[in-house]
């Protein structure tokens, strides 16, 4: 595995790969707090109206920072982080009239993780190249 990854690097070039993966977590980012904000304000709790919305949003808020600096090691969290709302897709798409939210929870969340780990590989061995140059 390691040898297809290290082949894959060399024939698509290390920089390539880091821009493809921060764009792929850059959309799917924004797609899942999307779905997050929604899911959190169709929820119609009556004494707590912003509580399902930030329990929804807060952990993706969270790695906000990490996304903005770049920083690999982050989007590497930010992958585990993005298998919780996978799972909650999941479920969400067994629920009777939810399926199709929950599905596309589920795919989004997905290329989250896609994404994330995609960068936090191909940045940090790009860091560590020794003709590196800062974007």
């Amino acid at each position: 595995m390691r040898a297809w990854l290290e082949d894959f690097e060399r024939r698509k070039g290390l920089d390539n790969l880091v821009h493809q993966s921060r764009r792929l977590v850059l959309i799917s980012f924004s797609l899942l707090m999307l779905l997050m904000v929604y899911r959190g304000l169709a929820i119609d709790s009556s004494n707590a109206r912003f509580g399902p919305l930030i329990a929804f949003v807060l952990p993706l808020v969270l790695f906000l920072p990490s996304i903005l600096v770049r920083r690999p090691r982050g989007h590497a969290w930010l992958a585990f982080v993005s298998l919780l709302y996978f799972a909650q897709g999941v479920m969400v798409a067994t629920l009777p009239g939810q399926g199709w939210r929950g599905i596309l929870e589920a795919l989004v969340s997905l290329a989250l993780f896609t994404g994330c780990m995609g960068y936090a590989r191909f940045r940090s061995r790009q860091m560590r190249a020794p003709d590196h140059r800062v974007d």
